[in-house]
């Protein structure tokens, strides 16, 4: 996703956050070499005693700076976080930073934090990104409850670790668990071996959605087709429709649910706790002309159950009036599965791994219920 002049010059700010143990460190060196070449970029821990990305240095009150050999400034903060982030700020302008807080820490507050500091300063939140390890995510919203739930309630993007080592069954129940708590954050589920950190960045950035995608090809079609019949319902829409678009280059993910309140004021990543639904509504009547259905799901599928399911949604109308279905997901050996429909048409083929399996059906009258069995989606 292209940035916005606007934003060029801000410094944006990730937070990582995760339970202890969960990868957080890890995962931030893949960022850093793979994502973040050539990007100045203070990465901040806001830790408890824990070990540093280093390998550990003391952590006096106040900052404490670690040259890292890739070029990235390491700070450990302790004592007045918002203080010691305004110095950072002002020490080394940074087009990036990533603040990774204690594995106890609530990523709410944090988030907090830099929302009062946008008023102030030209930073933005940026990504507010939750690890999750995947074989003991149950155990753990279990026994830490409220700091546990509170990281995933609050993530923009939830990354699995260690989902390579657990079965199936386990990665499904994790992910729903994860869904239950926040429908809206992109879970990611392939092992990081197999994706890469510009691919993890995308996503992060909320760049990567394909309901965003499909949402403006609908509203295109649907615009084009009112410009021949209609020509002052289209001109009603367009202005309207467009508006609507420019939000969603800012918002990204499930932009036709208030991106564009969200989208031209950089505060998009906190969504969902503001009253988000009552004023999304408001905003956006000519989507109210399609709906979209979106899922991401790590579910393995064999690649004839997706030909078939095509098939239904090309040539029925069983789960109402379907204008355009697309998605990435695994397969049953291993391999992932491309798809694009549209009326009449489908095509399936092979295509690289994705972050998670996922799936977009746009329409009118969309069936969910129906939809989701089609898919297998428990």
């Amino acid at each position: 996703m292209q940035e916005k002049k606007e934003d060029v010059d801000m410094t944006k700010i990730d937070i990582i956050s995760g339970f202890l143990g969960a990868g957080k460190t890890t995962l931030i060196k893949k960022m850093i070499e793979e994502a973040f070449q050539g990007t100045k970029i203070v990465l901040i821990e806001n830790e408890f005693g824990e070990v540093g990305i280093d390998g550990g240095f003391l952590k006096d009150a106040g900052i404490e700076i670690t040259e890292m050999n890739s070029g990235c400034i390491c700070c450990s903060l302790v004592g007045d976080f918002d203080k010691n982030l305004k110095e950072v700020l002002d020490k080394f302008n940074p087009d990036r930073i990533l603040i990774e807080p204690s594995g106890v820490g609530k990523l709410s507050d944090v988030m907090k934090s830099v929302i009062d500091l946008e008023k102030e300063r030209d930073v933005k939140l940026n990504a507010l990104v939750t690890v999750v390890n995947a074989a003991k995510a149950s155990k753990q919203m279990k026994a830490f409850g409220e700091f546990f739930n509170n990281q995933i309630e609050f993530a923009t993007t939830v990354v699995l670790s260690r989902s390579q080592n657990v079965t199936q069954e386990k990665l499904e129940l994790c992910v729903k668990q994860i869904q239950a708590l926040n429908g809206k954050a992109a879970v990611i589920t392939t092992p990081w071996d197999a994706i890469t950190g510009e691919a993890l960045r995308k996503v992060m950035e909320q760049g990567d959605t394909m309901e965003m995608e499909l949402l403006a090809e609908a509203r295109h079609a649907q615009e084009a087709a009112e410009h021949e019949h209609h020509h002052h319902a289209h001109e009603g829409e367009e202005g309207h429709g467009h508006h609507a678009h420019e939000g969603e280059e800012g918002h990204g993910h499930h932009a036709h649910e208030g991106g564009e309140e969200h989208g031209h004021h950089h505060t998009h990543h906190h969504h969902g706790h503001d009253g988000e639904e009552g004023h999304a509504h408001g905003h956006h009547h000519a989507d109210e002309v399609f709906t979209s259905w979106g899922k991401e799901t790590p579910h393995k599928y064999e690649k004839h159950k997706i030909q078939e399911a095509l098939k239904a949604l090309s040539e029925t109308e069983t789960y109402g009036t379907v204008l355009r279905a697309k998605g990435m997901v695994e397969a049953t050996d291993g391999t992932w599965i491309y798809f694009d429909m549209v009326p009449g048409e489908y095509e399936l083929r092979d295509g690289q791994p994705e972050y998670t399996g996922r799936l977009c059906v746009i329409g009118c009258g969309l069936k969910e219920s129906l939809l989701m069995e089609l898919f297998e989606i428990a």
